[in-house]
């Protein structure tokens, strides 16, 4: 309100203050006032934090768009279905849309080229995609024919997946790179899946990989044979142990001459001539088996086969064992087969590996005048032959050794001259290969027998081949957007 004057402007009206406010009233309007103003700061800053949510929520489609990159094709509704099987409990999924993109063409799948539509199917196919958070996860997608002037009238091809597999490709890749790490039965229980899934994905892995994996440039291989049943049950295994890569590169049935033929024309498949890749093979690194002595001598004539020093030791230890025993028959018979007791592994293992105890009573075997001491003798001295740098003076020497053995008139050293003798050129090559050694492939041979223990065996020989392939052959994998193991 304001007092108008006859002279002059309007004075606005002074209102005098309240002076008989009591101190008591004054405090509680002041307290009134600051509980206000902290009520509103309070739902400003809920205000805030609430449109912030709303801001940075992320869906379901969001996540599915940023791990796949399905170019031509966009996600539509997503929704949870239940089901309740008798006696059994209930089984969530989640279903989720998959549309073509509006304008988009499909494509043939087998030329991969754009081909207007000829008809769309009217049910949905289901592909099965990694679970979340163990809820199983499903597209569902109406699939099309095309029309192709080439291929006539087919089914369009699909980024997630391929054939008649009911999988997606991302969760065959899941579910393969998991059985790397367990058996496959577990991947199955761990995965709620079954174990015809889990061999499916690893043998889509191991046939893609198969077909675009590099076997160019390969100049050194090691071969040798494993046995994969009870009886006479092997395979042969072909491995490449070059310094800069080492993989496994052969499984072929059996340990015949076949078998490693088969392999080499695998190997040598499409090229002729000098192109061969066999052809372009160095070093050859096998045992003495001859079947695979005469193929790799028909075969990579451009190579140099090594009888490499783990083979030669391996049977100069046999050799050893043998006469021990012999000698322990022996001592049985005259009631003094207390000597060698508990003997076997102080002869098996290097000095340097002995335990103190078992190097103890080597002390007090070298006293005696066995058979089996003489031996023992004989293969430690053998060990310099490996330690020569020349050729010419490790052949003097090898000569000199086995001249020694045939005097010493134990029959498995001598059995064992005569095998060194009938493969020296071999044995000898061993030096122009510089050391070359197949202790990688023992190595590897162990990793296979490892995998068979934890499968628990297979009962084909498919089964196998695809799981030491996909277990040691560094097989390339198809790319993927996100990677969910």
């Amino acid at each position: 309100m304001t007092r108008r004057h006859i002279l002059g402007p309007a004075i606005p009206r002074q209102v005098a203050p309240q002076q008989s406010l009591s101190p008591l009233r004054r405090t509680n309007d002041s307290i009134t006032n600051e509980n206000i103003s902290v009520n509103r700061s309070r739902m400003d800053v809920a205000k805030h934090n609430h449109s912030s949510y709303e801001k940075t929520e992320m869906q379901l489609k969001t996540i599915l768009n940023h791990v796949t990159n399905y170019k031509s094709f966009v996600f539509g509704t997503i929704r949870m279905t239940h089901q309740k099987p008798e006696g059994k409990p209930e089984r969530k999924r989640i279903l989720v849309e998959v549309r073509p993109r509006k304008n988009s063409k499909a494509i043939c799948s087998e030329c991969g080229k754009s081909c207007p539509t000829y008809d769309t199917n009217r049910a949905h196919r289901r592909f099965e995609f990694p679970a979340l958070w163990m809820i199983p996860v499903y597209l569902a997608y109406k699939m099309r024919r095309v029309s192709c002037p080439e291929h006539g009238v087919i089914v369009e091809g699909v980024p997630w997946g391929d054939g008649k597999h009911s999988q997606t490709i991302e969760q065959r890749q899941f579910l393969a790179n998991w059985a790397r790490r367990l058996s496959w039965s577990e991947v199955a229980e761990c995965f709620h899946t079954s174990f015809g899934k889990v061999y499916r994905a690893v043998k889509w892995m191991v046939d893609w990989g198969l077909k675009n994996r590099d076997l160019d440039n390969i100049e050194s291989i090691g071969v040798d044979e494993i046995q994969i049943h009870h009886g006479q049950n092997y395979a042969t295994l072909v491995y490449q142990i070059d310094s800069e890569n080492k993989r496994l590169i052969g499984v072929e049935e059996g340990r015949t001459k076949k078998s490693l033929k088969r392999f080499f024309a695998k190997l040598d498949q499409g090229l002729k001539g000098a192109a061969k890749r066999s052809k372009k093979i160095k070093w050859v690194c096998s045992d003495m088996w001859k079947p695979y002595l005469s193929v790799i001598a028909k075969i990579c004539t451009n190579a140099l086969n090594i009888l490499d020093r783990f083979h030669v030791k391996g049977h100069l230890t046999d050799a050893v064992d043998k006469t021990r025993k012999e000698d322990v028959r022996k001592l049985k018979e005259q009631g003094r087969e207390e000597i060698l007791k508990k003997s076997k592994y102080i002869f098996l293992k290097n000095p340097e590996n002995l335990t103190d105890r078992q190097a103890e009573k080597l002390s007090e075997l070298l006293k005696l005048n066995h058979r089996v001491i003489r031996a023992y003798l004989m293969k430690e001295d053998f060990e310099r032959f490996w330690e020569y740098k020349s050729a010419y003076w490790a052949g003097r020497f090898l000569d000199e050794w086995c001249t020694r053995a045939m005097r010493s008139q134990i029959k498995p050293m001598k059995k064992f001259v005569e095998m060194i003798r009938g493969h020296r050129e071999l044995l000898m090559n061993w030096f122009a290969s510089k050391g070359l050694s197949s202790g990688v492939v023992e190595g590897f041979n162990n990793k296979v027998k490892l995998t068979l223990r934890k499968g628990y065996g297979f009962r084909t020989f498919g089964a196998l081949e695809t799981v030491l392939y996909h277990t040691l052959g560094k097989l390339p994998e198809p790319e993927s957007t996100h990677r969910f193991w």
